[in-house]
């Protein structure tokens, strides 16, 4: 059951995280076990490995931490700073008990029972979808990227990613230009953002989504910080796409999450040379990924999933993404005629340089106008 909080069980949540061993899964069991947090700071140990999961060693390491005065005033005194100092970021705090946290990550086994978020969160009936992939993201997998956020942000769909440089980047700047909503989990604080020190693209986030972290302000980046934020950016979400990964990395650590979340995994495929799609090529080969190569296949494959008619829900029946054409699209439909052209001569006719052209084919034939035959020649789709 989800409760609304006041300042104390806040305060009080954010002083068990600092309990060393217990974990977000054991704190979420606590919230399940005790309807008033507050009875906590009484519990004996016997009342304590009454709550699954916690055992006699873990119950007198809390009920420890709780009455030695000098490690329980400076855990409070840790949590009364962290509260105090939210609005030096403009950021706010939401819990597991309170009702504005999200539903999808309330259900995970071990949900952060702490957020801090910087702008606003989505509304919980919103479907939200994450976007992740390598850090040495190539033109294509930049491309991909960006038309599916592009038409996903058609759908109404917010978008969650981690603000790493690559992929993650591509997916919140794609949603931002394209009117959309995104939120970033961080594996620092809130108040961190070490892959944009500039703010070129994180207020803009915060302007039309949020940024989100259950990591203290203050607290330093470390590698084991990077699965727990993982958790947090599959479990927010309905189902995660992996654009470009390697066999090894942080988004097939998403992946892996997200199945055992009982959450949808999709992967967009890639050339079998490119060192950077072997990992989403393995997802799709092992079954464990569902192919994807638009908007169209994911919303298809989660449509049975939730009540499209459900009112505040987004209308994926209605929200179709269009297929209208740019002016530069326009123009390279007009010089392709009928038949088979070579990328050069289309150049030379449409007076675009290849490089952006091979942008605008790409486009195309997502938007199923135009296919490519090989030795890069390409032809009006005949419907």
């Amino acid at each position: 059951m989800i409760h609304s909080t006041t300042i104390e069980n806040k305060m009080l949540l954010l002083v068990l995280t600092l309990i060393p061993g217990i974990g977000s899964a054991r704190i979420k069991a606590i919230t399940n076990h005790l309807p008033d947090l507050t009875e906590v700071r009484h519990a004996e140990v016997d009342d304590l490995m009454n709550i699954p999961g916690i055992g006699e060693a873990l119950a007198r390491q809390i009920h420890h931490f709780l009455h030695h005065t000098a490690t329980r005033q400076a855990a409070e005194k840790l949590a009364e700073e962290q509260i105090a100092g939210l609005h030096l970021y403009n950021a706010s705090i939401v819990t597991i008990l309170d009702t504005d946290y999200p539903p999808l990550l309330h259900e995970i086994y071990d949900p952060p029972p702490c957020l801090f978020i910087r702008g606003k969160l989505p509304a919980a009936h919103s479907l939200g979808l994450a976007v992740v992939g390598t850090r040495h993201a190539s033109l294509y997998g930049k491309q991909s990227t960006a038309l599916l956020c592009r038409d996903l942000v058609n759908y109404g769909i917010v978008i969650f990613s981690g603000l790493a440089y690559g992929i993650d980047m591509a997916a919140h700047v794609a949603t931002l230009e394209n009117g959309g909503t995104t939120v970033a989990v961080l594996a620092s604080g809130v108040e961190t953002i070490y892959t944009d020190p500039k703010g070129k693209v994180w207020p803009k986030i915060i302007e039309q989504g949020a940024i989100i972290s259950e990591e203290l302000i203050g607290s330093e980046l470390s590698p084991r910080k990077f699965p727990k934020r993982n958790r947090i950016i599959s479990g927010i979400s309905a189902g995660t796409i992996i654009i470009e990964s390697d066999l090894k990395g942080g988004s097939l650590i998403t992946a892996s999450t997200a199945l055992e979340q009982n959450r949808e995994v999709f992967a967009v495929p890639g050339s079998i040379f490119a060192q950077t799609s072997r990992g989403t090529n393995k997802l799709i080969q092992q079954g464990q990924a569902k192919a994807v190569m638009s908007a169209d296949d994911i919303v298809n494959e989660l449509r049975p999933h939730f009540t499209i008619s459900r009112s505040g829900s987004p209308d994926l029946q209605n929200n179709q993404p269009s297929n209208h054409l740019s002016p530069q699209e326009e123009t390279i439909m007009r010089c392709m005629g009928s038949e088979l052209v070579h990328i050069d001569a289309l150049a030379a006719a449409s007076n675009i340089d290849v490089s952006s052209l091979l942008v605008h084919l790409f486009e195309l034939e997502l938007k199923e106008t135009v296919v490519q035959q090989p030795g890069q020649f390409f032809k009006k789709k005949i419907f």
